[in-house]
């Protein structure tokens, strides 16, 4: 990972949040930034590799990024959200959360097989949702080229769970504990 500490400075913890012994990671401080907003982008479109047919974004903060590394990537963006809230057919995915079950959805018509998809989302913590969004594009016959986020929580062991899924896994900047 490079040197992004510019960015990391620029990312708000909340202690406590949204239950004690969480540090929450606030983003919302860096977007509120257009100078940290542009360069987490423009890092983000340099760290990108090889070449990429679409972005997908997973819900919500991953929408975000998805669609500003799309643009200069020249690509389209696909969207990953909960299950119900996209019209028309879609192809869903459950995943395990700490008590209980969640799933996320995207049209059944959003990419072809054969299709490179880039994977972003604001943070990777556990890697449920990603991991899901992975397991959704491959059965859509999408290839997952790369996922990136902007923040990995390595105690959590997410990003290594999306390696071992096969996916090659970056972040611009990393938290130690939760």
């Amino acid at each position: 990972m490079a040197d992004n500490d510019d960015l990391k400075a620029l990312i708000r913890t909340i202690p406590d949040f949204p239950k004690p012994g969480i540090q929450f990671r606030d983003i919302t401080t860096l977007l509120l930034s257009p100078e940290g907003l542009a360069t987490a982008v423009e890092r983000m479109v340099a760290a990108t590799s090889g070449p990429v047919d679409l972005v997908a974004g997973i819900e919500a903060r991953g929408f975000l990024f998805a669609a500003a590394l799309a643009v200069p990537l020249r690509t389209g963006v696909l969207l990953i959200r909960k299950d119900g809230k996209l019209p028309g057919a879609t192809i869903a995915e459950d995943y395990a959360l700490e008590y209980g079950v969640d799933r996320i959805a995207m049209h059944a018509d959003a990419c072809v097989p054969g299709q490179r998809v880039l994977l972003i989302d604001d943070l990777i913590a556990t890697g449920g949702t990603a991991r899901a969004a992975v397991r959704l594009l491959r059965k859509a016959g999408a290839k997952v080229v790369q996922a990136q986020f902007l923040v990995d929580l390595p105690d959590l062991g997410g990003a290594d769970a999306l390696r071992g899924d096969r996916v090659d896994v970056s972040a611009l900047v990393s938290f130690a504990g939760h």
